[in-house]
């Protein structure tokens, strides 16, 4: 679709968030006869250590073993574990097991996130908070994030999990929180050094009080900044600095305000709305 050069810099951030498609030299994980992720060629050997190989792939029969996979290989050292079960979920949505989550790439299976616009209206114009991430982060330390973003834990539903970010990230308490309104829904499938991602986001705004200052409580954040939405936009545009997913978000979100030219708009939406 035909776009400004001033596009480029946007279509590059979501390009690098489609980097794979599917299968190429990956094989598929099955539980039972359902497809519900994909194996890596690194991780053959250990699957099939683990007793999981298949004429087609590797997999797993019951929901209830994936749990226990996730345990072997941890203590194998495929990964580190984060102490935290994320739900297993089929391509139709079914939930059939749960697994920490630092397994959900290992295995290239579909996971949740949130990520949340906190927005001010000021006399000068809209602004947008940033995080800046943790230094100690495993993942993307030092990058510039959103206000609050995190995964759908084992159990919860998407709003359950904002709620449960925003008070643990930054102090929002359950009454402004629930003034957040869900604006949109992304996915992407990407390869990163933890393993294949398979996420899908869903997206919030929330317009904040001028006099409402976020506190960083459990330490994934250093500090907050209050940033005018075309600074947001140029750091998107000419930088690195933000998180991977962080961007497509704020790419959603310029979009929704009008602050891409109509030339471009179109292209960076199809890509956003694209699915590997």
């Amino acid at each position: 679709m035909p776009h400004s050069p001033s596009a480029a810099p946007f279509l590059a951030h979501i390009a690098r968030c489609h980097n794979i498609t599917l299968p190429g030299a990956y094989r598929p994980f099955f539980c039972g006869m359902t497809g519900i992720g994909w194996v890596h060629p690194g991780h053959f050997e250990s699957l099939t250590a683990f007793g999981c190989a298949r004429d087609t792939g590797f997999g797993v029969d019951r929901g209830a073993d994936i749990h226990l996979l996730g345990e072997k290989m941890a203590e194998a050292g495929l990964y580190r574990s984060h102490a935290e079960l994320f739900d297993v979920i089929t391509p139709e949505g079914a939930v059939i097991g749960r697994i920490d989550r630092g397994a959900l790439p290992i295995l290239g299976l579909a996971a949740q996130g949130v990520h949340m616009n906190g927005l001010v209206r000021k006399p000068d114009g809209l602004h947008l908070w940033m995080g800046h991430r943790a230094r100690n982060k495993r993942l993307d330390p030092g990058k510039l994030d959103h206000l609050v973003a995190g995964g759908v834990c084992a159990g919860l539903t998407p709003r359950d999990a904002l709620a449960k970010e925003a008070a643990e990230e930054a102090a929002i308490p359950p009454a402004l929180i629930a003034q957040a309104r869900p604006v949109s829904h992304l996915r992407y499938t990407m390869e990163r050094p933890e393993g294949l991602r398979r996420d899908l986001l869903h997206c919030f705004d929330l317009y904040l009080p001028e006099a409402f200052t976020p506190v960083p409580v459990d330490g994934e954040v250093e500090r907050f900044e209050l940033v005018p939405i075309a600074t947001a936009f140029a750091l998107v545009r000419d930088t690195e600095r933000l998180k991977f997913n962080v961007n497509l978000v704020l790419i959603d979100l310029f979009l929704r305000l009008g602050m891409v030219p109509d030339e471009d708009a179109s292209a960076l939406r199809q890509a956003l709305d694209a699915v590997s």
